[in-house]
């Protein structure tokens, strides 16, 4: 009995906390999901145990000669577990993506040292926090009042392209502040073929504006191409 709490119910513990925060993540089509935050978790913890416990598996080593310091183990999986979160974080033009994805493996490898430490207590409620805030807090973050900043790029017939002021009150009319506008043109091997490209960074909240905004460029037999990039994924 005194054996499977002081290694099985860790492990366990480890497992399910990693299991519940992988399934969300998983869910979410995230790229690191159940099984990797489970590694991560057990990984944690059975290192955790080791160090707890390296007097079992000294061997003859004298007792006096071996320092026990869990802390630096606690140190070493951390270190270590950055290497994996910067795997996950990735950059597609200015936008940065899987941020959420590596603070949820740098917290389960936390919460798989409580266990293996046999903080209870504290990995339970760290357990809890967690889903809390990346299951029901993502509800309101998707309703807090925020500013959306969006990349578009529009290009016209050259002979039709809007001059930059016109732009600028395009923009304004769905209640957006377009900054600075770049403007380029594309030549091709006739006129009909040139065109004449708008770039600029949006900004303005609620997501209706953008949509108008997209809904305009599809209706304006001008534009032949178009793209809204979000910044925030």
């Amino acid at each position: 009995m005194e054996w499977l709490i002081a290694y099985v119910v860790p492990v366990l513990g480890a497992v399910l906390a990693g299991g519940l925060i992988g399934l969300e993540r998983e869910y979410r089509g995230r790229p690191a999901g159940f099984r990797t935050h489970i590694l991560v978790a057990l990984t944690s913890s059975l290192l955790m145990l080791a160090a707890i416990h390296q007097l079992e598996w000294m061997g003859d080593v004298p007792g006096d000669v071996v320092r026990i310091d869990p802390t630096r183990m606690a140190h070493g999986i951390l270190t270590g577990i950055g290497f994996l979160c910067g795997g996950v974080i990735f950059r597609h033009g200015l936008s940065v993506h899987g941020l959420t994805t590596a603070a949820s493996l740098w917290i389960t490898s936390a919460l798989g040292t409580l266990y293996g430490v046999g903080f209870y207590g504290l990995a339970i409620g760290g357990t809890a926090v967690t889903l809390l805030v990346l299951g029901v807090l993502r509800w309101a973050d998707q309703r807090i009042p925020q500013l959306r900043i969006v990349d578009v790029k529009v290009r016209y017939r050259r002979a039709e392209a809007m001059t930059e002021d016109e732009f600028r009150k395009l923009v304004a009319e769905f209640d957006l502040d377009a900054g600075a506008v770049s403007e380029r043109l594309w030549s091709g091997e006739n006129e009909d073929q040139a065109r004449v490209e708008h770039r600029a960074t949006l900004r303005g909240t609620g997501a209706s504006n953008l949509a108008r905004l997209a809904e305009h460029f599809r209706d304006d037999k001008r534009v032949v191409e178009y793209s809204l990039t979000p910044r925030k994924d």
